[in-house]
């Protein structure tokens, strides 16, 4: 039997997924949670499998949470099932430690068949986002900026982007004002950008954000 977690904001989404995972033989859902802290908590008691998390959540993102898991549970298998389309965040996410990235607008019985893959230590990679590798393999076209950046630079622009104070940042992240700041420069120097409003305007602009 996979024991699946299922980490969403949206409890009728939650619901949903419950419901249908119920119907599989080889499914049992062992724990749910709205955001990312709640999901870490899961994880610490063990009792998971595989974790489906979703990106956009209140007070801990998917991004801020996969890496916090990550840390964890490097093993713990982590399917993101977003409403971002996969060109916006789902290589970034794999290198950074995802099993697998499904749009919420797949079919349930792909979820269902990315649980069982992931499951067994392998990555679930839809056509799409094997589309994207194999362009960025080829080098077709250049990585858009945000591809270029570490895991910890990622979760800070995010942060930024959304207009969070670096002090808030530092509290949440566990880490110094001056380490997120030299972060921030960083992620500025990278993308070539000078202010907080350009990443605004760029996260925006690539739906990185809503």
């Amino acid at each position: 039997m996979i024991r699946v977690a299922i980490v969403d904001d949206h409890a009728i989404v939650r619901a949903g997924l419950r419901q249908y995972f119920s119907d599989q033989v080889d499914l049992k859902v062992t724990g749910e949670a709205a955001n990312g802290r709640e999901a870490l908590d899961l994880v610490r008691k063990g009792e998971v499998d595989v974790l489906v998390m979703d990106l956009s959540m209140p007070d801990q993102s998917g991004v801020d949470a996969l890496a916090a898991i990550k840390a964890r549970a490097p093993e713990l298998p982590v399917l993101i099932l977003s409403g971002f389309p996969e060109e916006h965040y789902a290589t970034t996410l794999l290198r950074q430690g995802a099993s697998g990235y499904l749009n919420k607008e797949c079919d349930p019985e792909e979820i269902v068949k990315a649980i069982r893959t992931v499951v067994r230590g392998r990555k679930y990679i839809t056509a799409g986002v094997a589309e994207l590798l194999a362009d960025g393999l080829a080098g077709g076209g250049e990585k858009p900026p945000h591809e270029q950046l570490s895991e910890r630079e990622f979760q800070v622009f995010l942060r930024l982007a959304k207009g969070e104070t670096i002090g808030h940042m530092a509290d949440s992240m566990n880490l110094s004002v001056k380490t997120v700041s030299t972060y921030r420069t960083r992620v500025m120097e990278k993308m070539k950008l000078e202010s907080n409003s350009d990443l605004t305007y760029y996260a925006l602009k690539n739906g990185l954000i809503q």
